[in-house]
């Protein structure tokens, strides 16, 4: 875990993955912290970096600032363009559950721009009512969370599942027990305030809803109401559960994630992968000043030629999902070297920044000795050394 000064606050969060990865960011419920996402991060890592962190009063973060007066879903929505930004991403994949699903609609309302896609759970443009919110924000001052955190924890999960697992609910007690009272309550006035209707259509964001057949804070009729405030996004409802599927059903819940992170490449039939998802796909991997010193070097002669790799190598085959880009980079490598292309040092820089190891990059250099030869081993060698691989032996 890792914190960054935001404001004047201190933030908690992950940072997870490659930097040539694109970035996915995660946000959590209400009464939760980033560790809702840790059953995901198995499959999402090895083709996403991932970026998590703690709300308000949450987690590890601090709390909200009583100077700084009430919270409102635009603050919520800089902490995360803060991170994207200390992160490097200047657009990324945006997933949120409940409050965390709050943040993805201020997204789409005033950020577009920065999102890839948005993915938004067991939320809603209106969740509740005011009455509800305030009365609860005033229940948490008098009370505390620690005296409250028994009747709401177990709504978040579906009954069936509370019976099963006794001891999930209870963790997830003590855990809302520690959060900051304050700072929760702000956030149910929040909530209490927030309406996005009318206001989430109008950019071209593809945007995934999921929701729980027994979610009793955003009931499946909510969720239908934000599709068609999204212009009719698609809605899946999981039966059987409840508020947080990716604590519930994180394997069903991920796979469907994976799909729907990739939707936008779609069937590419005759007219292939578009050309702005292979220039997105070579920024990432390559790095934005190498590609724009690329093409700022074209001319009438060569410029052709780059928007065709650009479609071709970057958009047919680093964007697939079939392989990982560690994979890619691997296979990549190899070639280049048993080739003795001049690509292959690009290469060579670039599988550190898709994160491969010392030990990695030796077993693909040793196969293209066994298998390319050796001279054009030893010459791959010899140029991962002068770029700064491995370590004197001296």
């Amino acid at each position: 875990m890792a914190f960054l000064d935001v404001n004047g606050r201190s933030v908690a969060y992950r940072l997870l993955g490659a930097e040539a990865l694109p970035l996915v960011v995660l946000a959590h419920p209400l009464g939760m912290t980033q560790a809702v996402w840790d059953d995901l991060l198995p499959a999402l890592l090895p083709r996403y970096r991932v970026l998590t962190w703690d709300l308000p009063g949450h987690g590890a973060s601090a709390a909200w600032p009583e100077s700084e007066g009430e919270i409102t879903p635009a603050s919520l929505a800089s902490e995360a363009l803060a991170l994207a930004d200390h992160a490097g991403a200047s657009r990324f994949h945006f997933v949120g559950t409940s409050i965390g699903g709050v943040i993805g609609q201020q997204l789409l309302t005033s950020h577009p721009e920065r999102l890839l896609s948005a993915t938004l759970t067991n939320t809603g443009a209106v969740i509740g009512n005011p009455d509800l919110w305030n009365t609860r924000a005033g229940r948490v001052r008098q009370e505390g969370l620690a005296a409250m955190a028994g009747e709401i924890v177990p709504r978040w999960f579906a009954p069936a599942l509370v019976e099963a697992q006794p001891a999930l609910a209870e963790g997830w007690k003590v855990q809302m027990a520690r959060t900051g009272g304050e700072s929760y309550a702000r956030l149910c006035e929040m909530l209490g305030r927030t309406d996005f209707t009318g206001k989430l259509a109008g950019h071209d964001v593809p945007v995934h809803l999921l929701g729980g057949s027994e979610d009793m804070a955003t009931p499946p009729a909510t969720l239908q109401t934000l599709a068609k405030e999204c212009g009719e996004a698609p809605l899946d409802i999981l039966a059987d559960i409840a508020h947080v599927p990716s604590v519930e059903c994180p394997d069903d819940f991920v796979q469907r994630l994976l799909g729907w992170l990739t939707a936008d490449l779609g069937d590419v039939g005759e007219q292939g992968v578009p050309y702005a998802t292979g220039l997105a796909t070579r920024k990432q991997v390559l790095g934005e000043e190498h590609v724009a010193r690329a093409s700022a070097g074209a001319t009438t002669l060569d410029a052709p030629f780059q928007q065709m790799i650009t479609r071709l190598a970057w958009g047919e085959l680093w964007s697939n999902n079939d392989l990982t880009r560690r994979e890619r980079s691997m296979i990549t490598t190899g070639i280049l070297a048993a080739l003795g292309r001049e690509e292959l040092e690009l290469h060579l820089k670039t599988a550190r920044r898709i994160g491969l190891s010392e030990a990695e990059l030796r077993q693909v250099l040793m196969h293209v000795a066994i298998y390319g030869g050796v001279p054009a081993a030893n010459h791959a060698f010899a140029l991962a050394k002068k770029l700064g691989w491995g370590e004197s032996l001296g």
